[in-house]
């Protein structure tokens, strides 16, 4: 559990006092803060929404408690190019802002990142703001990574020992991160406009560039992930291209190597009938010069193959 008052604090218990502010960072399972809310009339049914697992991007409110629901990007670890989404929860009322997560990992990240940036004056409105931002931000540095990455797996097309099997893997791991990134950051950006309209006039009118700032990156995200969306099927377009080439080119070999043989294979068919009268077996040098014939007929072929760069 981490605690932001004058800075940060790591707590494994903390009391919550409404007369001040607090900036709690903590598990959804945490004992001491659903009953904290209970306690508080948090509705039964902002607290399903929190325990949902697959409860989807989402901002509620009532007289006494903002609840934003949002979602966060984790790799997975089967690819570094797979990340799944985690929810987090934000609840804000009076003077107390809840970071809630299932995954400690993703609290340890945000205080991380949130310590450089926190003030001891900062609104509350203004903490949200800073979360979700570090949040997107989060989700842009995915996109660049998943770009770098495209650009690697694209020399790799074209590289000699390549495994189309982990090519293509990649990709399609690529597709489904991205997908996903495109999909949420529309309902991010829903969201974020809701909680905007939702702030005192007060507060939008000092808020108002923050969050200008938040919505551009959103709809980067969103027109960045559609890009590269795109540009992985360009990518196993230009895969399957580049396999159908290469088979096409080991055809071309076999069938080379098959035109050589073919004038060599109808004389050795010629000369394996089984005909009584046939002179040329009688001749002292007819399996010499059916051998000389065969390799001169066979260098000929292959030049010209050559000279065509068949082979």
């Amino acid at each position: 559990m981490y605690l932001f008052s004058d800075r940060l604090y790591r707590k494994d218990e903390i009391v919550l006092d409404d007369s001040k502010k607090q900036v709690v960072f903590t598990t959804i399972d945490n004992e001491i803060i659903l009953k904290w809310l209970t306690g508080h009339n948090f509705p039964e049914s902002f607290i399903e929404d929190i325990q949902n697992e697959d409860q989807s991007i989402a901002y509620e409110e009532n007289e006494k408690f903002k609840l934003i629901i949002l979602k966060y990007f984790i790799q997975d670890e089967e690819d570094e190019l797979l990340y799944h989404d985690e929810n987090v929860v934000i609840v804000m009322t009076g003077n107390t802002f809840l970071f809630l997560s299932r995954d400690t990992k993703i609290i340890k990240n945000i205080t991380n990142r949130l310590y450089k940036r926190y003030k001891q004056n900062d609104s509350l409105e203004y903490i949200t703001y800073t979360v979700i931002d570090i949040m997107v931000d989060h989700t842009m540095w995915i996109i660049d990574r998943i770009d770098d990455r495209l650009e690697e797996i694209e020399d790799r097309i074209f590289a000699e020992n390549l495994n189309e099997q982990d090519v293509q893997k990649s990709l399609y791991f690529a597709r489904r991160t991205l997908n996903r990134i495109a999909k949420l950051s529309v309902q991010s950006n829903d969201t974020v406009n809701k909680i905007y309209n939702h702030f005192s006039s007060e507060k939008r009118r000092k808020l108002q560039y923050e969050f200008i700032d938040l919505k551009e990156h959103l709809s980067f995200s969103i027109n960045e992930s559609k890009t590269y969306l795109d540009r992985t099927g360009y990518l196993q377009t230009l895969l399957m291209g580049f396999l159908s080439n290469r088979m096409n080119q080991a055809m071309q070999r076999l069938a080379a190597i098959s035109l050589i043989f073919l004038p060599i294979t109808f004389i050795a068919g010629i000369y394996g009938m089984n005909f009584k009268f046939m002179p040329e077996l009688e001749w002292k040098y007819g399996y010499f010069a059916v051998w000389i014939l065969n390799l001169t007929i066979a260098w000929f072929i292959f030049r010209w193959l050559k000279k065509r760069k068949w082979i």
